[in-house]
């Protein structure tokens, strides 16, 4: 697959780069990204490199992208967003975002900008886009919520996290489903 960036919204989605992993390093050792994600905890430095230069182009190279979130092309990286291929026809999207950064709907306008990229024929064609979070994980919730996802239930046991079976959330975003807040979510 080719490499693309995204940009709208005050925002520019790049590949990761080996010059990002300290800051990536520094922010998934937020206690929030560490409870919320199956990243390893605590997580390290030489995690933040195998991401960079190995998943990250093995991803690229299968369908499945990963995008740094920035202000500008060249800016610090705010977070993360992802997607994971499901099969040639959906995937399943995953982000994180620093602390410092949230509340100001940067991953909202990310996630807008990712579902954009994997609906269109010209890049994924996906027909659907996947949302799956830990219940409880509310602010991720929200920002599905925001974009449009249809909440469809609780998986029970529906992840795996560092060991251990956890309930998950599911919901679901299709191509031609309204890109306005969704009803029907838990509270």
């Amino acid at each position: 697959m080719f490499l693309t960036d995204l940009a709208g919204t005050g925002l520019v989605l790049t590949a990761p780069t080996p010059s990002d992993i300290d800051r990536i390093a520094k922010c998934c050792t937020d206690p929030a990204i560490g409870r919320w994600t199956t990243m390893p905890v605590p997580y390290t430095r030489s995690d933040a490199e195998a991401f960079v230069r190995k998943v990250v182009p093995v991803g690229w190279a299968d369908r499945s992208p990963t995008w740094a979130v920035r202000r500008t092309a060249a800016g610090a990286v705010l977070g993360m967003i992802g997607l994971g291929a499901r099969d040639s026809s959906a995937a399943e999207v995953g982000f994180w975002l620093a602390p410092e950064a949230r509340g100001e709907g940067i991953i909202t306008r990310a996630l807008n900008l990712v579902c954009d990229f994997g609906f269109r024929v010209d890049a994924l064609a996906l027909e659907r886009i996947e949302w799956r979070a830990f219940v409880g994980n509310s602010a991720s919730a929200e920002v599905a919520r925001r974009v449009g996802f249809r909440f469809e239930g609780t998986a029970r046991s529906g992840g795996l996290q560092r060991g251990t079976r956890r309930d998950m959330w599911v919901a679901a975003l299709l191509p031609d489903d309204p890109r306005e807040p969704a009803v029907g979510w838990p509270d």
